[in-house]
C-alpha cells in the first residue's frame, strides 16, 4: 500500500544537508512510498537536488522552530509547538502521513510522540528498540532509554511489543524473547526481574528465558528485554567498544611500512567486516507503544544510515505495526477499545 513519512527535516547532526538527499535516495528505491519534508522551507529546497524522478512524491510542510539537542524536553514541550519534530508527529496523528522520523533530542521526541500520539490500550509506557548485530545476523533490544525504572508488568509488554516489531519487520512467526539478567538461572537478578521471568513464561510468547550480556551477541535471543537504564548502558557501552575496536585496528595497521602492507593485503577481509557490523545499517529505532508510528535516527547518521531508518519506518506502517500491538493488548486487556492513527 502506499506509504506516507513525514520526516523531520531539521533534527540531528547534520539536518537538511543528510535529511532531504537521504529522503531522495529512499523515494528513487521505493515507487510505493512519498515524503513530507518538515521544517524550514528555504533550508529544505536549498538542498533538493536530483529529485527530479521523485518529485511528484514529495512536499514541503513548512515548520518555524527547531528542537535543539540541548534543549530540555519541557522547552520543546511548550515553548516549540512549531517545531519540525512536533509537526511531523502531529502528521501522524491526523492521518496526513503513516509514520514519522527524526533525527533529533530523544527525550524531546518521546514525550512530544507520547502527547501527541498518546500510547495503546494497555501500554502503560512506550519503550524504544532497536537493532543490534550478532553472530548470526541480529536481534531486537528494548528499552533503550525511555524507561528508567520499570515493573515487571512493564517489561512482559516491552516482550510483547518487541516480539510484534519483529515479526512484523522481518516476518518472523515466533522470535525467541529473552530477559536480559546477571545469570541463566532463574534465582538470579532483582525481584522485578524475577516476577518478569514469570509474566513472560505465562505469556505465550516464544520465551527462552533470562540472557546474560555476552550471550545477546551469541544470538541467544530474537528480543532482549530490559529497563532503560540498563539497555542505554548497554547500547551505549557496545557502541564505545566497537568505536575502541576500529580506531585501535586502524592505529595498528598504520603503525609503520610493514602494517601498511599487510593492511593492504588484508583490505578484502577488513571491508567484508565493516559491512557485516556497519552499524549505520542498523540505524532506526522504534518507539513503541504508541497510537501511531515514530522512528528515531541516531543524531550523527549519514545519508546512508538515515535512508535504512526511513526504510525501517515505511515497513513498520506497511505492517499497521501499532493495530497489531493493539490488538494483543486487547487480547490481554478484553473491553479495551483500539483506536490508532493511521
Amino acid at each position: 500500500m502506499p506509504i506516507t513519512i513525514a520526516v523531520d527535516c531539521m533534527g540531528g547532526d547534520h539536518g537538511p544537508s543528510v535529511t532531504v538527499p537521504a529522503v531522495v535516495e529512499f523515494l528513487g528505491r521505493d515507487p510505493d512510498c512519498s515524503a513530507i519534508l518538515v521544517g524550514k522551507e528555504p533550508d529544505i529546497r536549498a538542498h533538493l537536488r536530483g529529485e527530479g524522478g521523485v518529485a511528484s512524491r514529495l512536499r514541503v510542510h513548512a515548520a518555524s522552530e527547531v528542537v535543539e539537542m540541548h534543549d530540555s524536553v519541557a522547552i520543546a514541550m511548550r515553548n516549540k509547538k512549531d517545531s519540525s519534530m512536533r509537526v511531523a508527529v502531529d502528521l501522524v496523528k491526523a492521518g496526513t502521513a503513516n509514520a514519522a522520523l527524526s533525527a533529533g533530542n530523544t527525550g524531546a521526541l518521546m514525550a512530544v510522540s507520547r502527547f501527541v500520539l498518546k500510547t495503546l490500550p494497555g501500554i502503560d509506557r512506550p519503550a524504544i528498540a532497536t537493532i543490534l548485530p550478532t553472530v548470526d545476523g541480529h536481534c531486537y533490544v528494548l528499552d533503550l532509554g525511555a524507561n528508567v525504572d520499570c515493573t515487571a508488568e512493564h517489561l512482559c509488554q516491552f516482550g510483547i511489543m518487541g516480539t510484534l516489531l519483529m515479526s512484523s519487520l522481518e516476518h518472523r512467526e515466533r522470535p525467541r524473547v529473552g530477559l536480559l539478567n546477571i545469570g541463566e538461572e532463574d534465582i538470579k537478578g532483582s525481584d522485578v526481574v524475577k516476577q518478569a521471568a514469570e509474566l513472560l513464561k505465562e505469556s505465550g510468547l516464544n520465551y527462552c528465558g533470562n540472557v546474560e550480556g555476552d550471550q545477546i551477541w551469541r544470538g541467544a535471543a530474537d528480543v532482549v528485554v530490559c529497563d532503560g537504564f540498563v539497555g542505554n548502558v548497554l547500547l551505549k557501552s557496545s557502541e564505545g567498544l566497537a568505536q575502541m575496536i576500529a580506531n585501535g585496528l586502524k592505529e595498528e595497521f598504520s603503525r609503520n611500512l610493514l602494517t601498511k602492507l599487510s593492511a593492504l593485503l588484508a583490505l578484502p577481509v577488513i571491508r567484508a567486516f565493516k559491512r557485516r557490523f556497519d552499524h549505520r545499517a542498523y540505524n532506526g529505532a522504534s518507539l513503541l507503544g504508541l497510537k501511531g508510528i515514530v522512528f528515531k535516527s541516531h543524531g550523527s547518521a549519514d545519508a546512508y544510515a538515515f535512508r535504512c531508518a526511513l526504510e525501517r519506518a515505511a515497513e513498520a506502517a506497511r505492517e499497521s505495526l501499532p493495530e497489531k500491538i493493539a490488538a494483543r493488548m486487547a487480547r490481554l486487556h478484553p473491553g479495551n477499545g483500539i483506536a490508532v492513527a493511521a
